[in-house]
């Protein structure tokens, strides 16, 4: 049996340190100013001078109101609403059976052989799931409008700090736990998302074994380019990275899984929290076929978050956007609550919950 050393971000109570030490400062060098300008009241005019026979002065005119001074506006307001101006995205309408932008998923996230790693594992499956009920309709009640689609998203391929017999620093889930996750994913007609954590692999020598699962109509794919170590180094000591290339490749390689099956388009979520986490995301190329979320994957207070969500989510716009949710208070504290979340824009269709 495969014996797991990550905690989501493999094995490292330092990464979470280097995550809020790459999260970007919130008033940056890309930051405008926030001074307001305030109108100056008008002057008064001068009194003239009284006539020589005159017993007193001329009365002046009363003064002008001052006008209110502008309300200060934060250059976090004032880069919103320039990225505001960049979407949404000009893409392909869906196709018919596409889930976004229709609904919204819910996913919990995580591995069963391993309670560190997320909600997955670290609950009993009923309990698991009836906490992901309680999400669903938490959802519902404050977006009624947006269909509720939850979802389970394994981690399939799991980043190591050690190189294993092949060098590669990553594990593959052996398929009967991909199979129990999909019984469970079964009990409440929810999504399966496997997620690929390469370490030095790459997604040409992973998605490939991935392709009986991905070819049923209810699974779907993520990547984690934190734990894509193309530099080299180590996953867990270093930040790695994946280009529109790789992300690219991901996309025809599901582009012609849904062509070949003749199955509904499926959802790419791609997790950032950092600049170099995705490099050239310009160039991502959009297709009908998939429908690719952009996850801001970082955690924190509110303001730190929404600062990575403007930073490298909507700043740079792909196609979709994700929220990432922490249950355990030493990642978010305090937890970013749905209304907050439902504020954002672009709003996100997409909402891990770890």
């Amino acid at each position: 049996m495969v014996v797991l050393t990550l905690n989501r971000r493999p094995l490292f109570p330092t990464m979470m340190l280097l995550r809020l030490l790459m999260i970007p400062a919130l008033l940056g060098s890309a930051a405008l100013s926030a001074a307001a300008q305030s109108s100056s009241a008008p002057a008064v005019a001068a009194p003239k001078a009284a006539d020589s026979g005159s017993k007193a002065p001329r009365k002046r005119a009363p003064a002008k109101p001052k006008p209110a001074k502008a309300a200060p506006v934060t250059s976090e307001a004032k880069l919103d609403s320039i990225y505001d101006l960049r979407w949404p995205v000009k893409g392909p309408d869906p196709l018919p059976g596409s889930i976004l932008p229709n609904k919204r998923i819910i996913a919990y996230y995580g591995n069963p052989l391993s309670r560190r790693m997320g909600v997955l594992g670290e609950y009993e499956p009923n309990q698991m799931l009836a906490m992901l009920d309680a999400e669903v309709r938490a959802w519902t009640q404050a977006d009624p409008g947006t269909p509720v689609q939850p979802a389970l998203h394994l981690i399939a391929v799991v980043a190591q700090a050690g190189p294993g017999s092949d060098g590669m620093y990553r594990a593959r889930m052996p398929d009967t736990l991909v199979e129990r996750v999909a019984a469970w994913a079964a009990k409440r007609n929810a999504l399966v998302f496997l997620d690929v954590q390469v370490g030095r692999s790459t997604l040409q020598q992973e998605l490939p074994r991935l392709e009986k699962f991905l070819s049923r109509p209810n699974f779907h794919l993520g990547i984690d380019p934190e734990f894509s170590m193309k530099k080299g180094g180590v996953p867990g000591k270093r930040i790695g990275t994946f280009d529109a290339e790789d992300i690219n490749y991901a996309s025809r390689f599901l582009q012609e899984l849904v062509t070949r099956h003749q199955i509904p388009p499926k959802v790419f979520v791609i997790h950032r929290f950092t600049k170099n986490g995705v490099t050239n995301s310009a160039k991502i190329a959009l297709d009908p076929r998939v429908q690719v979320v952009m996850h801001m994957d970082g955690f924190g207070p509110p303001r730190l978050k929404k600062a990575t969500f403007r930073s490298w989510i909507k700043a740079e716009p792909v196609q979709f956007v994700g929220w990432k949710q922490f249950y355990k208070p030493r990642n978010d504290n305090p937890r970013t609550t749905i209304a907050e979340i439902l504020r954002l824009n672009p709003r996100p269709l997409y909402v891990q919950y770890q």
